[in-house]
């Protein structure tokens, strides 16, 4: 494992939670709820879908990998022939589906996790994943497997630090819990050049906001639904949720 790697998996160790924190927890913080990944029925024009649409041509296959409601495949329709949508929450799988026959897009999904049913995935075209590498510790295979995956190039799109780095306040609060720094772009590219990769990088302002609802800060932090006034309050001493992202291009 090289430097960049190393490090880029000794800051997302990092974030997990404690298992005495996680004890006491009344619900799990983990997963996501659908409803909040539908794709916009008229996709945003964003760096990423400039780079999916450059990359398809005139026509092409496309896997999405972590695909939640298909915001990133989906904004390839049009060229986009056909699309694998490869995530591990079956919900989101199921929303991918609809998405697809609301817009007539002929679509297989795989459940599991990236990269380990990659064999099953196979190749497209165009490999997309937006907003999974700071869900990744082991960033190098997971990579790998996104070149090895893709005919003509990756499309990867990611905030500029880690998702939930805006909580790092709350949770000393709430827990005394204090983090370490959140991985950055920088150290995705590092780990990509450390493997031999050099990406097309563009940075830019995001329009669609994620979660940050009290209540869904409440179950991310383990605190019960009684804390939520407290927590809403606490919010509003926090820097808000960064948009600033960046899009990754590369080529086999």
């Amino acid at each position: 494992m090289g430097s960049a790697a190393a490090r880029w998996s000794e800051l997302q160790s990092g974030r997990g939670v404690p298992a005495e924190i996680l004890a006491q927890a009344p619900v799990s913080p983990w997963g996501h709820n659908p409803a909040d990944f539908t794709a916009p029925d008229v996709p945003a024009d964003t760096p990423s879908r400039a780079a999916g649409l450059a990359l398809l041509g005139a026509s092409g296959t496309v896997t999405d990998v972590g695909c939640g409601g298909g915001d990133a495949a989906f904004a390839l329709v049009g060229p986009m022939t056909y699309a694998t949508g490869v995530d591990s929450q079956q919900d989101m799988l199921d929303l991918f589906e609809a998405g697809a026959a609301v817009r007539g897009v002929p679509v297989r999904t795989v459940l599991g996790p990236w990269p380990d049913v990659a064999g099953e995935v196979g190749t497209a075209d165009v490999v997309v994943s937006h907003h999974v590498l700071h869900n990744v510790v082991d960033l190098p295979r997971f990579l790998d497997a996104l070149t090895a995956a893709a005919g003509r190039g990756v499309v990867v799109e990611m905030l500029s630090e880690h998702p939930m780095a805006w909580l790092d306040p709350l949770w000393a609060r709430f827990h005394g819990l204090r983090r370490p720094e959140p991985a950055t772009v920088d150290d995705a590219v590092a780990v990509l050049r450390e493997l031999g990769v050099e990406p097309e990088v563009t940075r830019w302002e995001r329009e669609r906001s994620a979660p940050h609802a009290p209540e869904w800060v409440t179950r991310r932090l383990c605190l019960p639904p009684e804390r939520e006034p407290e927590v809403a309050a606490a919010l509003g001493t926090v820097p808000p949720r960064t948009r600033t992202a960046a899009t990754l291009v590369w080529r086999p």
